[in-house]
């Protein structure tokens, strides 16, 4: 950061604590009639954003995050589609950046593009931005993603990366994917838990891992603020207990993105009660789907 430019005080303050009541683009009930945005682009605050991918271009619609500090930014995922055609994802994170750095004046400003797993739908885009100047892309794999977090050598510390004042906290939390990184943001209060906690379908990879996991998020959140608990997806209906059928591409009726810590101890609480019962169970917030 040159020395002109105005330091944001990240750790000195936090964000004030905002609500989500956002209607999230939820495709169409045909591709003739969608008109909503490729991405939809929602600014919690002036330094945080989150971007929600079409339907109509993906059935996923997975959720993104591109978080500001004073000397880089940090995308997290890049979404279910490679093609800049049809998901003009670098474009959207571009255009954003270069408004952010025109309120926010820096030189040699960096991007750091992370994952909370590896599975097609949150990586898709990474080619996007393998050219892009002053970017580091750390794949999602457990070898590379563990190597960059240090948790290759302690799976149970929290790593910290600093963009610059704003230092986001990151845990591994295997269970959904043994890969699973969960972020921490002390300036937003989000927990961003990728595909382990999201109002939808909960697929269990390692139901062991995945309680482990469970009770280290109700153990970190304990100990922090936190105001949204927010994953890459939703898979419910505003009917508890119901979810909508994989590859729905039309979801008028959805509930909120973001949950809370209480839902923590809900899903730690169906994991006893189903126990190691096979098969699907609904819950009014979510459904424990053990993977096949």
């Amino acid at each position: 950061m040159d020395a002109g430019s105005p330091f944001i005080d990240f750790a000195g303050q936090v964000s004030p604590s905002r609500g989500l009541d956002v209607r999230w683009i939820h495709g169409s009930p045909s591709a003739k009639h969608n008109t909503d945005p490729d991405i939809q682009v929602h600014a919690y605050d002036e330094h945080t954003y989150i971007l929600r991918q079409n339907m109509a271009i993906d059935y996923e619609a997975p959720f993104l995050f591109l978080l500001f500090g004073n000397a880089r930014a940090v995308l997290i995922d890049t979404g279910a589609t490679a093609s800049p055609e049809f998901f003009p994802l670098r474009r959207v994170v571009d255009e954003l950046i270069d408004g952010w750095l025109t309120r926010n004046p820096r030189q040699g400003y960096h991007l750091l593009v992370l994952h909370t797993h590896p599975h097609g739908d949150h990586i898709a885009g990474d080619g996007q931005f393998a050219d892009r100047p002053r970017t580091t892309l750390v794949g999602a794999d457990l070898a590379t993603a563990w190597r960059y977090f240090g948790f290759d050598e302690d799976p149970t510390g929290v790593a910290r990366v600093d963009l610059g004042g704003r230092v986001v906290e990151c845990l591994a939390t295997p269970g959904h994917h043994e890969a699973a990184v969960t972020f921490y943001d002390p300036w937003t209060g989000f927990l961003l838990t990728g595909d382990t906690v999201y109002p939808g379908r909960l697929y269990v990879q390692d139901r062991s891992a995945f309680a482990r996991t469970i009770d280290r998020l109700i153990e970190f959140s304990a100990r922090r603020p936190v105001t949204h608990v927010l994953g890459c997806h939703i898979e419910m209906t505003t009917e508890p207990g119901v979810d909508y059928p994989v590859r729905t591409t039309y979801q008028p009726d959805e509930p909120p993105l973001q949950m809370t810590t209480a839902h923590l101890h809900e899903i730690r609480a169906a994991l006893e009660e189903t126990g190691a019962r096979p098969g699907r169970h609904a819950f009014p917030s979510f459904v424990i789907w053990p993977a096949e």
